[in-house]
């Protein structure tokens, strides 16, 4: 796959790990940090080892797995690592991993000594078309997604289809969502590609496909004043959702299994809204709930998720702030609903 240059940064796809590495001895870095969680160190940093060679070069920052460890005080003892092992301002901050670590990592980064060089290696589906593309960094308070967080670009992407392959089936469908996602707002014919192929097994040119997707807009919109808020699609009642979740559920909900919970919401709302034809709402119900699990929501969770929505960055005056779609491949942005509008799309998907 061809390298796509985006914001002042490459983003490789091709030996990735292979340019990592010389990207690395090339840059004449203080200093070199890789941050990891507790998985990554397991399955993918041994492979940056062995390209990276003498361990004298670089430094291990390891954190636990999980969105719940994306918050202030994770991030404060990033920070103190990186003062204990004498990091300066030249130093460079690797993220290997998913979400999590690509954007806590990022934003730890972005405001040490009020910025230091980063590159991030998604390791995960979700990470490698989403979270590592576009500059965005943050952590969570409270449990409200990303509330804190700057808009700082990489240095650089390394993308390794072969981590993939460290991934169970859950995470794989946790990324596609956002692959599903680039298709319904911004491209039918990427749309119907998807529905085509195995998506248990996505192919690597319609990974790449994604990462071409998202970054036109990201180039276009880097600080998410137009164009960008089309990528939030799902994400106002799925963010919610998963918030939700993470604090009542045993096992919660992955980003991507929320995230399509949310684009059913969403698209429910299009369809009484911007257009949206019924049989396209049925076409990506049949897709998206093929895929998924169906999730139990229930009437007594509504007000806890409407409070959560409340309290999302996307909002403007205090109103709920809603991604749509006038059809598959066109996007409506900057659309504003009332609680019972909600509580209506969550009863459809409920109804499912």
């Amino acid at each position: 796959m061809d390298t796509i240059y985006s914001d002042g940064y490459p983003i490789f796809f091709e030996n990735a790990v292979d340019e990592l590495t010389a990207f690395i001895k090339n840059g004449k870095y203080s200093r070199v940090f890789i941050l990891v969680d507790e998985n990554t160190s397991v399955h993918c940093l041994p492979i940056v080892q062995d390209k990276l060679g003498n361990a004298d070069n670089y430094d291990i920052i390891e954190i636990n797995a999980g969105e719940e460890c994306k918050n202030i005080d994770f991030c404060i003892g990033v920070w103190k690592m990186l003062i204990d092992f004498g990091a300066d301002r030249k130093a460079l901050m690797v993220n290997l991993g998913g979400g999590v670590i690509t954007d806590m990592g990022g934003f730890a980064a972005s405001t040490y000594k009020r910025g230091i060089d980063f590159v991030q290696v998604p390791t995960t589906l979700l990470s490698q078309v989403d979270a590592s593309v576009g500059g965005k960094t943050g952590i969570d308070v409270d449990s409200v997604k990303n509330i804190i967080g700057t808009f700082t670009q990489p240095k650089a992407v390394f993308i390794d289809y072969d981590f993939l392959q460290t991934l169970p089936p859950r995470q794989i469908l946790s990324g596609l969502a956002e692959m599903l996602k680039h298709g319904l707002i911004l491209d039918a014919s990427y749309w119907n590609q998807l529905k085509q192929a195995d998506l248990h097994n996505p192919p690597a040119e319609l990974i790449h496909a994604s990462v071409i997707l998202k970054n036109k807009v990201v180039m276009e919109d880097p600080t998410e004043q137009n164009i960008r808020k089309s990528l939030n699609f799902g994400h106002t009642i799925g963010h919610a959702v998963e918030t939700w979740s993470l604090t009542h559920d045993g096992d919660p909900l992955t980003h991507g299994e929320a995230i399509a919970i949310g684009m059913l919401c969403e698209a429910y709302l299009a369809y009484k809204r911007t257009g949206l034809s019924k049989n396209e709402l049925d076409e990506i119900q049949f897709v998206i709930g093929g895929l998924y699990q169906h999730y139990s929501l229930n009437p007594a969770m509504y007000e806890d998720v409407y409070n959560i929505m409340l309290k999302d960055k996307k909002n403007i005056d205090g109103k709920i702030n809603c991604t749509l779609l006038n059809r598959i491949g066109e996007f409506n942005i900057d659309n504003f609903f009332e609680k019972e509008e909600l509580f209506e799309a969550l009863d459809y998907y409920a109804g499912l």
